[in-house]
């Protein structure tokens, strides 16, 4: 999957994001999309770095590393911009 391609599972990803990890996002729906985007460029990052070969092409564990990785900054992001945090 190409660039364009990662970018727009991340942004899917992002969305689904937002149903399992209810709440208020700090920067509001717009800012969950690009850290969900992001967190699937990460995925694919790491996908490639651990040798993870069904991250290359579109399908399902392209979609699975894409999604995690997308949950997984949408939550890191939200514990880093809560209130108290800094």
């Amino acid at each position: 999957m190409d660039l364009l391609g990662w970018i727009g599972v991340g942004l899917l990803a992002a969305v689904a994001g937002e149903l399992v990890l209810p709440g208020r996002n700090p920067g509001g729906i717009g800012t969950a999309l690009l850290v969900g985007a992001a967190g699937a460029l990460l995925a694919r990052l790491a996908a490639g770095l651990l040798g993870g070969e069904g991250a290359a092409g579109f399908g399902v564990p392209s979609i699975l590393w894409a999604t995690l990785g997308s949950l997984a900054l949408l939550a890191l992001f939200r514990l880093a911009a809560a209130p108290g945090n800094g």
